[in-house]
């Protein structure tokens, strides 16, 4: 009997040990990881990193998708810095190689530059949103953002607000303006960014406030 009970409890060390060893190899690579950049979207995406220096030391692995399901670009924790501190969280950033809007077809890549940092800029708003919650605060945000309208809005406009509070609004009125005056782009596409995110002339609102010397965060 002590004999089974021995082989058991070795063969529970050994499944224990295959186990653990590599989810112990992907939490160090995900706390060692600091900024991770596609060569074809290097100048962009460290021109937009340039606004934000609190998250230099933040691991950010911006990543091309084929596609990603009703959007363009999306950040996000990645799962294992979940289980980890604020300070010691690491996100992705996912981006689109190409996207179709309405039957039109467009690449990433050869949107024009500035629009390109606006929007990676966007998404850098979100993380410095992220970055102030806890885990499981997270978690609750990802539940709400896929199921209410309201907080879907309560978002972007947040991740707006945090790159114009960063100096971004020039870049992100950019974007916006590709947008809302692209002719190929459908009114019915243009109709859901009016309706989630920032206008123009909320961007400039806040861009008076902030040079005013009040707080776009604590306004919006």
């Amino acid at each position: 009997m002590k004999k089974i009970i021995e082989i058991k409890y070795k063969k529970w060390l050994l499944v224990t040990f295959c186990v653990l060893i590599p989810l112990v190899a992907i939490y160090m690579q995900e706390t060692n990881k600091k900024h991770s950049i596609p060569e074809a979207l290097k100048t962009e995406a460290l021109k937009a990193l340039s606004y934000y220096p609190e998250l230099k030391h933040t691991g950010i692995e911006f990543i091309f998708k084929k596609n990603i399901k009703k959007s363009i670009m999306q950040a996000q924790p990645t799962f294992w810095s979940l289980l980890k501190g604020k300070k010691n969280r690491s996100y992705k950033i996912f981006i689109s190689e190409t996207f179709e809007i309405e039957g039109k077809q467009f690449s990433v890549t050869k949107i024009p530059k500035n629009v390109l940092i606006g929007w990676l800029g966007h998404e850098l708003g979100h993380i410095m949103d992220y970055r102030d919650r806890s885990s499981l605060n997270l978690i609750w945000f990802g539940i709400k953002y896929s199921f209410s309208d309201a907080y879907i809005k309560e978002a972007e406009r947040a991740a707006d607000t945090y790159a114009v509070e960063k100096n971004m609004d020039g870049y992100i009125l950019e974007t916006k303006n590709f947008i809302l005056n692209h002719t190929d782009l459908s009114e019915v596409y243009k109709a859901r960014i009016k309706k989630y995110y920032l206008s123009p002339d909320e961007i400039l609102k806040l861009v008076k406030d902030r040079d005013l010397g009040l707080d776009p965060i604590s306004e919006n």
